[in-house]
């Protein structure tokens, strides 16, 4: 099941069938970079053996890949560092900053092949029937990346950023301040207020209840909720922060007793996927109205 949901509008204009689907990704499909290339992303099978499309119940499901190089910047200028000397030694002065450019692209040129390669593969569900498209990352770039490559897949891009209403920061401000959220949801422990002066500061609770009062004071000096640790009808508990992003999202009891009973990695798969397509759209439109629905941005 996703760890984090990062939500977007399904464009209402999306009709392509798996079929179609799968034609699009195939000439996107992850190809590892040769030895100079730092960043190689593309489509990948998010089952093995089940094409780059797993489809189940008109739910969809996608993968990408993405590669990276890893160079760390000391070793880039230590080697550089050396090569300098021995220029300066060479023509009598030292290097200047163009030409130091020109030795660190040189020595990155060099080390590349001998770099270390990092595989991170991103999960991304499309719910044609809710219309949503979710990708499983707390990361902006890794987001950004999967955005991307989206938009070279489809003539058509299939996503457009979500609105609410009530902001996710004034509407957790409220219900912390308040001690109280509306119907289906509880408050956890962890939460942090982030002040909107130039200071910024910031207070964080991890693993500890704030109280109505203590959160109002917090408020009170101008601060903000940017985090909140939220359980949904006791099924779901995630932390909401003010981008709209469910971070940390896990799955009680309620729901992974559901899958314990199957046997095989098969229809474990099945069932999860099943479970979290049903039980995580629900939810979501649940936080959707929470925040006072969804807000059109013409």
């Amino acid at each position: 099941m996703f760890k984090n949901l990062r939500t977007f509008r399904l464009n209402k204009s999306w009709l392509l069938d798996t079929e179609q689907i799968q034609n699009r990704l195939e000439p996107h499909a992850f190809v590892s970079g040769s030895s100079q290339d730092p960043v190689s992303i593309g489509w990948t099978e998010p089952r093995d053996g089940e094409g780059l499309v797993y489809s189940l119940n008109g739910q969809i499901l996608l993968s990408v890949r993405s590669e990276k190089k890893l160079l760390p910047a000391t070793v880039i200028n230590q080697v550089a560092k050396a090569k300098a000397r021995d220029i300066e030694e060479g023509q009598g002065y030292r290097p200047g900053r163009k030409q130091m450019r020109e030795i660190k692209e040189q020595v990155i040129t060099e080390l590349m092949p001998r770099a270390f390669t990092v595989h991170k593969d991103t999960l991304v569900w499309i719910d044609p029937v809710n219309h949503w498209l979710v990708i499983d990352t707390a990361s902006n770039a890794a987001g950004d990346e999967v955005m991307s490559l989206l938009a070279k897949t489809f003539d058509l891009f299939p996503a457009e950023p979500l609105y609410t209403e009530l902001s996710p920061a004034a509407a957790m401000t409220s219900w912390l301040a308040a001690d109280d959220v509306p119907a289906g949801f509880t408050i956890d422990q962890d939460s942090e207020l982030r002040s909107t002066s130039e200071s910024r500061a910031v207070v964080k609770y991890v693993r500890h209840t704030i109280g109505s009062e203590e959160a109002q004071r917090h408020i009170q000096a101008g601060k903000q909720v940017t985090r909140l640790a939220l359980t949904w009808n006791d099924k779901i508990s995630f932390v909401l922060d003010d981008g709209l992003t469910l971070k940390r999202v896990t799955p009680l009891d309620v729901l992974t007793e559901k899958s314990s009973a199957v046997e095989s990695e098969a229809e474990l798969f099945e069932s999860n996927f099943t479970l979290m397509t049903s039980e995580y759209a629900a939810m979501f439109n649940a936080l959707l109205e929470a925040l006072g629905g969804e807000k059109i941005v013409v």
